[in-house]
């Protein structure tokens, strides 16, 4: 009798499967889309298993979630203090769909947008293998510059070159940092693209994967020594310390959707880890742990953890982080639309010291649609925020001239603080299992236990030619129809 029960049962799972691979094609976000790719060599559940073990950052089913807030009142009680200025930048001057948003060396506001192509269901299949090859690469400039003041093109760059653009970031050499989800890459480019080829490329054209490959990496952080980190990203959910030469030193995290379900996400789980930040006075990564909700720093020396902020103001995902050195360091966030509850979507501050929501920001007091990046200036004056539908790029204004005065005050160590919101040929210049959260952790500090020791640093990545030729407001347990993915 058991075994007539167990055969049916395999019989309705086997029916059942065709439907769940089509659902996939509607929802990029289901958890198996995410699964690591074939080649990874690790049994990823028990080798983290042991990192946890190891760790000082232990017992974590002990603790329990803080009440929630009402999610509809809590942002209403918020001000903004930034103004929004929609006449920037110059309108003539048509956008895709924005994905990421840095700043360069020379304070030009540099845009990654995908001009014609999005994100379905259909562009990937279940594998993570990119479906829409047959297009080639974006034939239009995919980079563009515009000037802070005037919203004017300062420069652009960037076409036939990415078949899906991600994250962007500029480095403090000006050099641009890009990653493509569809060719699972990460390339540095020369300062406003003046060299028709990538200064370095990692990973495989359209292979993604582990061993010397990335699936789907999300953002470029650089330090000021050359190293940077890699978020890497929709599949592999974890991050990687990489020398300036592109040679792995470290790398650290595992998939919440993956092996035992926990009360709440761990430390060091991510769930589509999707944007990254330098804080350099604290010498922390901070990274947007998107389906968990959360953002989550880590020590830039050895990769441990520090501290994560959780609001349930801003809900259960968070697709962007900023910094500023403002009282103590404050967060920039930008969260995403949800199926179950009513959040606002919108931009929020985050206290570091007290964790506390301060403040919020939107267009024009309203709501986003589909935000999906941002980026604080230097001294906190101006934020802009990447949107992915409507496709534009949002500019706000601190509604007090006096900020760089509340900036330094009596913290002169900030005074030549340049912030570092890191994220990512030729060139035209012109004139100018469940989600589970762990947002209630204590902050641990920590720089005795090395991840990377416990990890094989032996995977290198290929450094390549290039010779090769999301945003979903649908994630893991949402549900949105007519919405392009991330």
């Amino acid at each position: 009798m058991l075994r007539t029960i167990c055969f049916a049962s395999v019989v309705l799972v086997l029916a059942a499967f065709p439907l769940s691979i089509e659902s996939q094609q509607v929802s990029e976000n289901v958890a198996e889309h995410y699964l690591p790719p074939y080649d990874n060599p690790m049994i990823t559940a028990e080798r983290f298993k042991k990192i946890l073990q190891e760790s000082p950052i232990t017992r974590w089913s002990a603790t329990t979630k803080s009440s929630s807030k009402d999610t509809k009142e809590e942002p209403v009680k918020l001000n903004t203090t930034y103004t929004y200025r929609p006449e920037w930048p110059d309108p003539s001057r048509k956008l895709g769909t924005v994905s990421a948003v840095s700043f360069d060396k020379d304070g030009n506001v540099v845009v990654f947008h995908r001009v014609d192509r999005i994100w379905t269901g259909r562009t990937f299949n279940y594998a993570n293998l990119y479906q829409e090859k047959s297009l080639g690469p974006i034939t239009k400039n995919t980079i563009i510059a515009f000037d802070r003041k005037t919203g004017k093109v300062v420069y652009e760059c960037g076409k036939n070159l990415f078949y899906m653009p991600h994250g962007l970031t500029v480095d403090h050499e000006n050099n641009i940092w890009v990653t493509d989800v569809a060719l699972h890459q990460v390339m540095k480019l020369s300062p406003k693209c003046s060299s028709d080829k990538p200064l370095l490329v990692l990973g495989t054209a359209f292979s993604p994967g582990i061993v010397k490959k990335f699936c789907k990496p999300t953002a470029v952080a650089v330090l000021p020594n050359g190293d940077f980190f890699i978020s890497d990203g929709y599949c592999n959910s974890r991050i990687l310390k990489l020398s300036k030469e592109g040679d792995i030193i470290l790398t650290w995290g595992e998939n919440s959707f993956q092996g035992d379900a926990h009360e709440v996400a761990p430390p060091n789980f991510f769930a589509i880890p999707h944007g990254l930040t330098l804080t350099k006075d604290a010498e922390l990564l901070c990274v947007a742990d998107r389906e968990n909700g959360r953002v989550q720093c880590f020590h830039t020396s050895n990769g441990t953890f520090h501290s994560q902020y959780h609001s349930n103001t801003v809900g259960d995902r968070l697709f962007g982080v900023g910094y500023a050195p403002i009282s103590g360091g404050q967060l920039f966030v930008v969260n995403g639309p949800e199926n179950k509850n009513n959040h606002e979507v919108q931009g929020y501050i985050i206290d570091m010291s007290t964790k506390q929501v301060l403040s919020k920001f939107g267009p024009n007091g309203s709501q986003f649609s589909n935000p999906h990046d941002l980026a604080v200036s230097e001294d906190g004056s101006e934020i802009y925020v990447a949107e992915l539908d409507p496709p534009r790029i949002h500019k706000f204004v601190y509604k007090n001239a006096a900020l760089s005065d509340q900036i330094r005050g009596d913290e002169g160590e900030f005074d030549e603080f340049v912030v570092s919101k890191q994220r990512r040929r030729g060139c035209l210049l012109y004139g100018t299992h469940k989600r589970r959260h762990a947002w209630d952790f204590p902050t641990v500090k920590t720089d005795g236990f090395k991840l990377g020791s416990l990890l094989d640093r032996k995977h290198g990545f290929e450094k390549l030619d290039q010779n090769a030729s999301d945003e979903d407001p649908d994630a893991s347990t949402s549900i949105l129809s007519s919405a392009q993915f991330a």
